[in-house]
């Protein structure tokens, strides 16, 4: 399953805490509608239907099937560039 790095789950929960529903929202990943065998990452109010449910300390995550079995084994992280925004990226677990 996904496992989230503590500055993943830092990151998670500040985007959540700015949204009106917090206590329901999350970050789902899903296959990109943009780039053929991608995936993106985007605000949801809640889990679809077939959505695994991540939740670390607060931290919600829904992955749509295809992608709760690509990041199966992978680990979420972040990076932080210059001027302080977050980028999410996906690492093999340790």
């Amino acid at each position: 399953m996904l496992m989230l790095t503590d500055s993943a789950r830092a990151a998670i929960e500040t985007i959540l805490a700015e949204t009106p529903e917090p206590t329901a929202a999350g970050l789902r990943i899903a296959e990109s509608e943009k780039e053929a065998n991608a995936l993106a990452m985007t605000m949801a109010g809640g889990p679809q239907d077939g959505d695994t449910v991540v939740e670390e300390s607060g931290a919600r995550i829904f992955l749509a099937p295809v992608a709760a079995a690509a990041l199966d084994d992978k680990m979420l992280d972040t990076n932080v560039m210059p001027g302080g925004a977050v980028q999410f990226r996906v690492v093999a677990q340790a």
